[in-house]
């Protein structure tokens, strides 16, 4: 049985992340991990809110907490009733210390996360990806599935590959961590600038691997620049796509200045990602 862990701010509780982790152990039988990450600096509120109004700032501040805490208590409470009510295997940790750090701890023992690209565990929004989210994919230990902030069951996958061994290792990720997906009908999509041979790089070994693990995948080769040809092209995909997609590696600086395709995935399309990377 493998192990999914679902990342969650119990003070700002995503209910798409609770139905996408139920949606994948349903389909894999995996045990469900609820990761509720009570971080103690953060609050639902500001200092500001402790410090105006009647009575002292003890008694408002004592308030302040417990309605937090009732908060968190309401949001694992409902990932367990819905987790029972789908008779999954699961537990429930809640994760004290530094969010991120937390986190990726947690990471080194599960097979995959999933998460809200929203994610600031923050009282302030912030622009998709978050810098939560940039942090996590930089350095998770195990494969992370993005998904976007509505709930829409996964029918069909769509692997983007460049040739590169970052991309192969993504799809072998996958497979190895979600094998009873192979039955849905797969995409394998490559881009090729203007001029050049319409196949793909390494055709002949990636069709013999794939073959052993999706044999039915069909192939599409795109022409263009890959960034936006790859945003076309999944705009007009009718099914609800899973997209797979390699390594998270470009650094702080280098993001700066060229976005990542995984980046313009999260932020522009509303689609669940599968990212991981090999160091």
């Amino acid at each position: 049985m493998r192990k999914i862990i679902a990342a969650f701010d119990g003070l700002r509780y995503s209910s798409s992340t609770r139905d996408f982790a139920i949606h994948f152990c349903k389909e894999t039988k995996a045990h469900l991990v609820g990761v509720f990450l009570d971080d103690i600096m953060r609050t639902s509120y500001r200092i500001s809110d402790a410090v105006s109004g009647e009575g002292t700032t003890d008694d408002r501040l004592g308030k302040l907490n417990k309605k937090d805490q009732r908060m968190r208590e309401a949001s694992s409470a409902d990932f367990a009733i819905k987790a029972k009510e789908e008779g999954l295997s699961f537990s429930i940790h809640h994760d004290y210390n530094v969010a991120i750090r937390e986190l990726l701890h947690e990471t080194m023992y599960a097979d995959m996360l999933i998460i809200d690209g929203h994610e600031t565990l923050t009282n302030y929004a912030e622009p998709v990806p978050t810098d939560f989210i940039r942090d996590l994919l930089s350095n998770a230990q195990c494969p992370v599935v993005v998904v976007p902030v509505q709930f829409k069951p996964v029918s069909k996958l769509i692997w983007l590959y460049d040739g590169q061994p970052t991309s192969v290792h993504a799809m072998k990720m996958f497979c190895y961590v979600l094998p009873e997906f192979a039955g849905y009908p797969v995409e394998v999509i490559t881009v090729k600038a203007a001029g050049k041979p319409a196949y793909m790089n390494d055709h002949k070994l990636v069709r013999e691997w794939l073959k052993r693990h999706c044999p039915k995948a069909a192939f599409t080769v795109l022409k263009g620049d890959a960034e936006t040809a790859i945003a076309q092209y999944l705009k007009s995909v009718r099914e609800q796509p899973l997209v797979i997609l390699g390594a998270y590696r470009r650094n702080t600086v280098s993001r700066w200045f060229r976005p990542s395709m995984a980046d313009n995935l999260i932020r522009n399309l509303k689609l669940p990602v599968f990212i991981a990377h090999n160091k």
